[in-house]
């Protein structure tokens, strides 16, 4: 058995200092770090709302987060925050999602990220069939430039 050899000797002053530290640490933790305030699944718009603590709301169809794709409006809508509000949690689907990485827009992990963005590829639309087209009328997509430059 190991034990650490403590720097500091137990005292109610240094117990002090270091509580007061770690309020310190919370507080600039609170005031860059994105907290949720209230969660909650609104079925008539189909999206999940997040409420921030510094005001701002965010919101995302459960159709993009992993895990939520199929669950159903019951499901959804059994979401919690934990009192840090650094995350949301489905009991029922064994599901969490950090608030950071949501308002980053990570909704989940690099492989189901990839799969979203080659899905978001294939879709066609007006806008981009006359795109296309106004490409092919002048010769298709433009060639890239590759000219390499040897003499640096």
């Amino acid at each position: 058995m190991t034990f650490r050899n403590w720097d500091k000797e137990l005292t109610e002053e240094n117990l002090q200092e270091q509580i007061a530290q770690a309020k310190q640490a919370w507080k600039e933790s609170e005031a860059i770090e994105h907290r949720a305030e209230s969660v909650h699944y609104n079925e008539s718009d189909n999206l999940i709302i997040i409420k921030l603590k510094n005001g701002a709301i965010f919101s995302f169809p459960p159709r993009l987060a992993q895990g939520l794709e199929g669950a159903s409006p019951k499901q959804l809508a059994d979401v919690w925050l934990p009192p840090s509000g650094s995350s949301i949690h489905w009991e029922s689907l064994d599901i969490d999602f950090g608030i950071p990485e949501l308002v980053a827009g990570i909704f989940g992990t690099k492989s189901w990220m990839a799969e979203l963005g080659r899905k978001g590829g294939e879709v066609t639309s007006s806008a981009k069939t006359t795109a296309a087209r106004k490409n092919g009328k002048k010769g298709g997509r433009p060639k890239k430039n590759a000219t390499i430059n040897l003499e640096n």
